[in-house]
């Protein structure tokens, strides 16, 4: 006899012979493994009410004892803890296959209007799914407004550009309280006006050019997701990401951000120069009737399931001793450090490094159709996360040794250990 199975992955119908149930089966679609179960046992026939004469009637069935049916009890229960674990597996493998999707199709999208710049739009979008936020640091003329509007259109976010100067003021960006009128009974009252800050994707344009007054007021809303004005909180629409920009060419009249609010930002992304055929490409659609249009590709809804989603991904101990390894080496002060570390780097990267270089790695993997995260990953987002966490010393900054030909030497100084379990 066969008895019919559903894959809880792919949800693909299978019939299975009927000595299979009880057992594992791998689904050879999705090669999930499942465990089949007990196909469901026909009723018992009870006897007849009356009997022919003559004929005596057959003894009663006797009811199953209460023990064996406490053993059925607590023999379903373990079934029923395997079939919901199994639920929540194919959610998240379905959220998973639904981030790789996303990425794809938002590349696609982004790819409509910015030429290039692949690198930093995975970079940007690993920052938004692992609920954090960006640096971008690029000559102008480069398209980083662009891209951060492009990229907004596409994940279907709401977007407010603020252009740092040095005279604007935390209420500017924040919000304030106004006096209103109710025309209903003339009396006044005080009213919240709210900032730009108030939308899920801030584009901080040049922000290096305001004064820390204004530049600390972005610090509660990029940690606590939160505006407090006039002794009132208010919770800002989530998902919300805050991607700010700044010039490395014109330092005159800057302030340049302070370590402990660089540190708040997962990645320190530089854009560079487009290649020869790249500037082709973009002086011919710049300079035509070329237009395109962007369709949006996830929902907010769908951009904080994905954040919660990516968490769950399995790390293996040698990663993780990686990203020990890799940021202990780039403290001076630790025991392990190289000797190069203690002459070219003054302070080194925190704990919040290993936090984003794992959360970043995990997001990396699922774009790429993977459910670990390997050494790889780690490597490739060594740069952006540990660019704006080390200050060189005096001796470094006089030889021109820049920040990554210090990470690039301290990459290299790292050992990759074998595989070991997963976390």
């Amino acid at each position: 006899m066969d008895i019919a199975f559903k894959c809880p992955l792919c949800e693909e119908d299978f019939r299975l012979e009927a000595a299979l149930a009880g057992t594992e089966f791998r689904c050879p679609t999705c090669l999930k493994i499942s465990l089949v179960s007990e196909p469901e046992e026909a009723p018992a026939q009870t006897a007849p009410a009356t009997a022919p004469p003559g004929v005596l009637p057959p003894p009663p069935i006797p009811a199953p004892p209460t023990l064996a049916k406490k053993a059925h009890t607590l023999s379903a229960q373990p079934q029923m803890r395997v079939a919901r674990s199994l639920s929540v597996d194919a959610e998240d493998a379905r959220m998973a296959r639904r981030l790789t999707e996303a990425y794809q199709r938002v590349t696609a999208e982004v790819g409509k209007l910015i030429v290039g710049q692949e690198e930093v739009i995975e970079q940007l979008l690993i920052a938004i799914f692992a609920r954090s936020h960006c640096l971008l640091e690029g000559v102008p003329g480069l398209a980083k407004t662009y891209m951060v509007k492009t990229l907004s259109d596409a994940l279907q976010l709401s977007f407010r550009r603020v252009q740092f100067t040095p005279d604007l003021m935390p209420a500017d960006i924040t919000g304030t309280d106004i006096i209103s009128e109710d025309p209903a009974t003339g009396r006044r009252g005080l009213a919240f006006l709210k900032g730009p800050l108030f939308a899920q994707m801030i584009l901080a344009d040049e922000i290096n050019r305001s004064p820390p007054k204004t530049q600390a007021a972005l610090l509660e809303a990029m940690q606590e997701h939160s505006v407090t004005v006039g002794g009132r909180t208010y919770k800002l629409d989530q998902p919300f990401f805050v991607l700010a920009t700044q010039n490395p060419v014109e330092q005159e009249g800057t302030y340049p951000l302070p370590e402990a609010q660089k540190d708040r930002f997962m990645f320190h992304v530089r854009v560079d120069y487009p290649s020869r055929d790249e500037e082709r490409e973009i002086i011919k659609r710049t300079t035509s009737a070329y237009s395109a249009d962007i369709d949006p590709v996830v929902t907010g809804e769908e951009v904080v399931a994905i954040q919660k989603i990516v968490r769950k991904v399995p790390v293996p101990d040698h990663v993780t001793d990686f990203v020990l390894d890799l940021v202990r080496r780039a403290r001076p002060t630790d025991a392990d450090a190289p000797a190069f570390t203690k002459e070219l780097i003054a302070w080194g990267p925190g704990p919040r490094a290993c936090q984003q270089l794992v959360v970043g790695g995990k997001v990396r993997a699922v774009l790429r159709g993977r459910f670990h995260v390997t050494v790889e990953d780690i490597e490739a987002l060594a740069y952006p996360v540990l660019r704006h966490r080390i200050v060189p010393t005096f001796n470094a900054e006089a030889e021109g040794i820049k920040v990554d030909e210090i990470i690039r030497r301290v990459l290299k100084e790292t050992p990759r250990n074998e595989a070991k379990q997963v976390m």
